[in-house]
């Protein structure tokens, strides 16, 4: 759960402000500072032919506008992007999930690329404040894809399986300096891709329970999570829509 989504209402309270305005924002993806080269090196000697797509590459293959019609799909902004040094869990293990849920490709990718896809409120939403406020409970989808070299997305994606398993009980996680308390990991469902992990991830913030929904797929050397989350609403499903469109794009 990334920085701003931990600090509840802010971040997302932001993104659902923007679901209502439907108005364009900008925004580079910050690229990240430490690749891990020491162990992408690793990974690459022991499955050399395999070799990380670049940000550029994955720009082509990531979900955009013209393939979810029903929603708004825009780029993260570079201040929401975090790195992998930004995050930790108190439990080891759980550190991939905790990446994953802060919208951060975990292990060691060559690059990433992120998007937010929210559904677009009924047009009538700013004019009728019942509508409005339900459209503040709009699910955000932010779909991160990153490219691995050698057994990278591999290593990445049993890493998340473990933690998945290890990590069921909760766990702390950390962000930029900020705590949340990820009370229970529970398995889920998702298909697509070569492999698929899908978990309900319940968080306490303040003493209100936050359900994240998140699932990671990986295709060759790729891999695509998905994190889905509310303000003021539940999310009850994963979010198979942007799922089944993002894993189109990889085949």
């Amino acid at each position: 759960m990334r920085a701003r989504a931990l600090r509840h209402a802010g971040a997302v309270a932001a993104v659902t402000t923007l679901a209502l305005a439907l108005t364009a924002c900008g925004g580079e993806e910050k690229k990240q500072e430490d690749t891990g080269k020491a162990d992408a090196s690793a990974s690459a000697a022991a499955k050399p032919d395999v070799k990380a797509l670049s940000a550029a590459e994955l720009e082509k293959l990531v979900v955009g506008q013209a393939d979810l019609k029903g929603y708004q799909v825009k780029k993260a902004k570079s201040d929401e992007v975090l790195n992998p040094g930004d995050v930790s869990a108190d439990k080891p293990a759980c550190e991939p999930l905790a990446e994953a849920m802060s919208w951060i490709a975990p292990g060691t990718p060559g690059a990433k690329v992120v998007r937010k896809a929210i559904q677009v409120p009924a047009q009538d939403a700013a004019a009728d404040p019942e509508k409005a406020l339900g459209a503040l409970a709009t699910p955000m989808t932010t779909v991160t894809l990153g490219s691995y070299a050698g057994q990278g997305a591999e290593q990445a994606f049993a890493s998340l399986k473990t933690a998945g398993t290890d990590c069921a009980g909760g766990f702390t996680a950390t962000a930029s300096g900020e705590k949340v308390k990820v009370t229970k990991v529970a398995a889920d469902t998702a298909a697509g891709g070569d492999e698929t992990l899908a978990w309900t991830i319940t968080s306490d913030l303040d003493g209100t329970p936050m359900v994240t929904k998140l699932a990671v797929l990986r295709k060759g050397n790729t891999l695509a999570g998905f994190a889905t989350m509310s303000l003021g609403g539940e999310v009850k499903e994963q979010p198979k829509t942007v799922i089944d469109a993002q894993a189109a794009k990889l085949r």
